[in-house]
């Protein structure tokens, strides 16, 4: 039965290519970069072996390996929905014994494209100990082993956050998430390691961290081989029974967690909405801004791909912190890093409709009220996330005579990005995720003129915010409380006429575009 799974899965996969050429094309480059990857890491592998000493091989391969499962493990939450061609789902109306779903289910886990990489690669991590012979018979069962641990891993986490990230809001918020802590994995480790001078160089605290992975299930079955080749035969034993004890009881925790899973799927629910109850459509004012307004405003508060730049903007100060600390230049300027983020973060904003742009159109909205709304939707969250970042790291630098200045500028360059934003959503559209998509996927139809259009409108925010800007630079280098007063004072009147202007000239544009933009959003490939 499992090896009839594995063809039709194989034959699923070939049907689904030979219908979407995008799919196709997606195929071949993953592929290709898996190649190349493996390619990488066998010519890494054999550096090592030549040129490192034992401890040094030994400190490598465990916390290789050791990234490498935490990898396995991060896959399912990031890359929702990678591989549905069989899951527990698909094979629960089958007579499947539930040792047959579970040997089904990780034999398509091996034989995808990340098994198939992660095979190859662990396999090839023999060449490490080909200078101590029984170390390198070792070290081909324990390979096994640790790619056996990545997939069980995979497929246990799979089935835990089924309840969860099977819905797709879960997969986008869990995504996100994951996305945000991958972003600061760096530099928190940055300022750890900046802390701990008396590890020595990076081979010493590669060692240490070798020797502690070593003892835990994420890096045991990487660590048995160096122990055989240093002669440390009880070390050996013991991390032995600890890569082995380890599948064991992924296997047995994965088996509890799919007959839970079976008698618990998420069922169909229906939500009861008091009748009148029109959520921000029934605060806003009435008539096409009011709407729209209302509109933009659930897709910041709602829509995981706007709520991504939300979430973002505290990570950008505690980035910088990290790096910089938070006597840093670029920690001061926080708000205005942010500021500009959020003034592009709209520049294709009607890209995010999709085809739901087609309601817009036929509703009779003036482009002008459009352009009002959205605007004022941005603005709703935009404005007050900036204030807050300013009065946050002033209260943290405790440099409040340099708020106003900080103010100026980032609102200066938010609300100018604001009226720009206004002109060139009604000009571009690009191709962007569709709701529901990994926040890692690869959007087809994306060009390198499409990904520089963002740097254009960057560009002109720049130069129509300069005045408030410069006025804050010099506020602040110069000490001057009263030109920082100036700073924001010509920020605000400046982003406000940038916006009117903004919202005439795009409102004009879009009255005319509009179908053809909807015609263009249609044309890019699913």
């Amino acid at each position: 039965m499992v090896a009839t799974v594995l063809r039709l899965r194989y034959r699923l996969l070939g049907n689904s290519l030979s219908r979407s050429p995008w799919q196709l094309v997606g195929f071949v480059f993953g592929m290709l970069a898996a190649v190349w990857l493996v390619g990488l890491v066998v010519a890494g592998l054999v550096a090592v072996s030549i040129f490192q000493d034992l401890d040094a091989t030994r400190a490598i391969a465990v916390v290789a390996g050791s990234a490498l499962l935490l990898g396995w493990t991060l896959g399912p939450l990031i890359v929702s929905g990678a591989d549905g061609t069989v899951d527990a789902d698909r094979l629960a109306p089958f007579p499947f014994s539930q040792r047959q779903l579970m040997l089904a289910l990780t034999g398509t886990g091996l034989t995808g494209i990340p098994g198939i990489a992660t095979a190859l690669a662990a396999l090839a991590s023999v060449v490490l100990w080909v200078r101590w012979p029984l170390a390198a018979v070792v070290a081909l069962p324990m390979a096994i082993v640790a790619v056996l641990t990545c997939v069980l891993f995979s497929r246990l986490v799979t089935t835990v956050t089924t309840g969860f990230s099977g819905r797709r809001r879960g997969q986008e918020v869990i995504g996100t998430i994951v996305i945000g802590l991958l972003i600061m994995t760096g530099p928190i480790l940055t300022g750890v390691l900046g802390l701990v001078d008396a590890a020595g160089d990076l081979t010493a605290r590669l060692g240490v961290a070798g020797t502690i992975l070593g003892w835990t299930p994420i890096g045991a079955a990487w660590a048995v081989p160096g122990d055989v080749a240093a002669g440390d035969g009880f070390a050996a034993l013991c991390k032995l029974a600890i890569a082995v004890g380890t599948l064991a009881a992924l296997w047995f925790v994965w088996a509890r967690a799919l007959h839970s899973a079976a008698g618990t799927r998420p069922r169909p629910t229906t939500r009861t909405v008091k009748s009148g109850a029109l959520g921000l459509f029934g605060v806003m004012p009435t008539g096409g801004v009011g709407a729209t307004w209302a509109r933009s405003l659930n897709s910041w508060l709602r829509d995981p791909r706007y709520l991504r730049q939300l979430i973002f903007i505290p990570l950008f100060p505690a980035l910088f912190a990290f790096t910089g600390g938070v006597d840093g230049a670029m920690f001061g300027a926080s708000a205005v890093v942010v500021a500009l983020i959020l003034a592009i973060s709209t520049y294709a904003d009607i890209s995010y409709d999709g085809t739901a742009f087609a309601s817009v159109l036929s509703s009779g909205v003036a482009g002008r009220a459009d352009r009002w709304g959205r605007t004022l939707g941005a603005g709703t969250v935009g404005v007050p996330a900036v204030i807050a970042i300013a009065v946050v790291v002033a209260a943290i630098t405790g440099t409040w005579d340099r708020l106003a200045a900080v103010l100026g500028g980032s609102l200066g360059l938010l609300l100018v990005g604001y009226g720009v934003s206004a002109v060139s959503s009604a000009l571009l559209v690009v191709p962007v995720p569709r709701a529901g998509d990994s926040p890692f996927k690869t959007v087809p139809g994306q060009t390198f003129a499409s990904g520089m259009l963002v740097f254009l409108v960057m560009g002109a925010c720049l130069l129509l915010g300069a005045p408030a800007v410069i006025l804050a630079i010099v506020s602040m280098t110069t000490a001057s409380a009263a030109l920082g007063a100036v700073a924001l004072a010509v920020g605000i009147v400046v982003g406000a006429g940038a916006i009117v202007a903004g919202v005439i000239v795009g409102g004009r544009i879009l009255d005319h575009s509009g179908p053809g933009l909807l015609q263009r959003i249609k044309a890019f490939p699913i």
